[in-house]
């Protein structure tokens, strides 16, 4: 009994694991970036396309969305891992 409960509690955690660590537009969802975002039109903050074209050419700008996110400069602080962080700035960025 006690085995199949902790079986349970364990699956339990890794399904939420796994979709915490969604990518792509399904990741910008669950992340709500887009509350506040959009792909072609402005919300409350810069529509993707135009962010992607702000940045177009740019190789550090993975890197400085990446950072602006985590300590919440020019936008609210995102509590996220890295890699999901950086998954969601590559999405951004790649919109046209």
């Amino acid at each position: 009994m006690k085995a199949t409960v902790f079986v349970l509690a364990v699956a339990g955690a890794l399904a939420a694991g796994a979709a915490w660590a969604q990518t792509g537009p399904d990741g910008l969802k669950a992340k709500r970036c887009l509350n506040c975002h959009d792909v072609d039109k402005k919300k409350v903050g810069p529509a993707f396309k135009d962010v992607a074209a702000k940045y177009k050419g740019k190789e550090a700008a993975e890197g400085e969305l990446v950072a602006k996110l985590k300590a919440g400069k020019g936008h609210p602080k995102v509590q996220a891992p890295e890699a999901e962080l950086q998954a969601a700035v590559k999405q951004a960025l790649g919109t046209k």
